[in-house]
């Protein structure tokens, strides 16, 4: 699966929406934030928050590499807005592609329709 511009969120009343009628879901490295889209058949877009706090310029973009990468493989239910920001205390060096598909995956499982 390819992750296009499609599946990106860049507007701030987009975030703002997912913040404010999205639902919370918690792990131990991650928060998730997820809003239904007006139309249910649009595609899902994914959203990035990672504050300065979680380390330098290379691994803010790391950590968000990672990010992406997880939703490109796992895909996600179409018709939702995402928008997923690391806690505080994660450690960005110790962060690989495994650590973040657990715990994502479950919150996507959480998030998804039903």
């Amino acid at each position: 699966m390819k992750f296009g511009r499609e599946h990106r969120l860049t507007e701030r009343p987009d975030f703002l929406h997912c913040y404010n009628a999205g639902r919370r879901f918690f792990s131990s490295s991650f928060v998730l934030f997820a809003a239904e889209r007006e139309d249910r058949r649009l595609p899902w877009r994914l959203g990035l928050t990672v504050s300065k706090k979680t380390g330098c310029a290379v691994w803010r973009n790391r950590t968000r590499r990672l990010i992406r990468e997880c939703f490109r493989l796992a895909g996600a239910p179409d018709g939702y807005d995402y928008v997923v920001t690391p806690k505080r205390g994660i450690d960005p060096r110790a962060l690989n592609l495994s650590r973040v598909r657990s715990d994502i995956l479950p919150l996507l499982k959480r998030a998804g329709p039903g």
